[in-house]
């Protein structure tokens, strides 16, 4: 009898036992288990950097950058008007310069031609890394900035003479007959004509001549040649002043451009006033070398006076009879 009743006591203590031990986990989850760090946040969805559109190529703008006297511009075959500074130039455009004019052309900080007087010069092509000009006569000079990128081309009307560059600073000179000179002054220049390409460098000068090949390139001479042919009779009222210089040279007489043939040689018939006149010849060669003569030439048209004899002067003073 006492086994059963032994049994009947033990079994609440069992089951307070399992009760207690079943709930350990769970005390253990709610009072001493920690819950675990929430996850660190997504990472924040950086969009790839877009590529860069290349930027839009425009080609090179030309404009008239300074002018003094008379400036005159030709917009695709037109009439000629006077042109104001500012004011675009566009291919097939043409500048020119009259006596005692001279004009600059910029395209940007890159490029830049000044027209001496008398010159004139089209545009023949422009993009974003060339500009191609045409000298139709006349003398300029040009300047293209190392490292821009930029491209000048110029041309000669009346040859297939060159120049070409892409950072140097040069002169150039067409009488419109064939015959272009060229000096370096900064850089180097590619002078080419009847299928030959030299490099005129610093300090350097080439020509070419009519149906030839552009000469040796040589040192910038240190003198300037200039021969004047003046009247030896007593002027009227016009007379013929003629000379020679060295071939390429731009020749102003009495204020006027005389264009020079392959050899130098120029003839201008000048206009004199009654009384004194100073007649001026000056030179200028493409290595900027100046030579310069004048003369006073003086005109008197003034008819002589008449002589007045006198009647009496033939009379015999003898006296009659005699």
């Amino acid at each position: 009898m006492d086994a059963p009743r032994s049994r009947r006591r033990s079994a609440p203590f069992l089951i307070g036992l399992v009760a207690i031990l079943a709930a350990l986990p769970l005390g253990y989850f709610l009072f001493l288990h920690r819950p675990p760090a929430p996850p660190p946040p997504p990472p924040p969805v950086v969009e790839a950097p877009r590529p860069e559109a290349p930027p839009e190529k425009r080609p090179m703008e030309l404009k008239l950058e300074e002018i003094r006297g008379t400036v005159e511009v030709r917009r695709g075959g037109g009439q000629w008007r006077t042109v104001s500074v500012g004011e675009a130039l566009h291919s097939s455009d043409a500048v020119r310069t009259r006596e005692g004019s001279y004009a600059v052309i910029i395209g940007g900080e890159a490029v830049e031609v000044r027209m001496e007087a008398g010159a004139e010069v089209s545009v023949e092509a422009l993009t974003d890394s060339l500009s191609r000009l045409l000298l139709g006569t006349g003398m300029t000079t040009a300047r293209v900035k190392m490292g821009d990128g930029q491209t000048l081309e110029m041309k000669a009307a009346g040859s297939d003479a060159v120049a070409r560059t892409q950072g140097g600073t040069f002169t150039m000179s067409n009488n419109g007959a064939g015959t272009v000179a060229l000096a370096t002054l900064v850089g180097e220049v590619a002078f080419s004509g009847s299928r030959k390409v030299v490099i005129v460098r610093a300090g350097q000068q080439s020509i070419v001549r009519p149906g030839r090949e552009p000469s040796a390139p040589t040192p910038i001479p240190t003198s300037l040649l200039l021969k004047v042919n003046w009247p030896t009779r007593p002027p009227r009222r016009e007379v013929v002043v003629s000379g020679q210089t060295d071939p390429g040279s731009q020749v102003n007489v009495a204020g006027r451009v005389v264009p020079t043939d392959e050899e130098g040689r120029f003839s201008q018939v000048v206009p004199l006033e009654e009384g004194s006149n100073t007649v001026q010849v000056h030179a200028r060669s493409v290595g900027g070398l100046h030579q310069e003569e004048k003369r006073e030439l003086a005109v008197d048209t003034t008819p002589p006076l008449p002589v007045k004899v006198d009647p009496g002067l033939w009379d015999d003073p003898r006296p009659q009879g005699r």
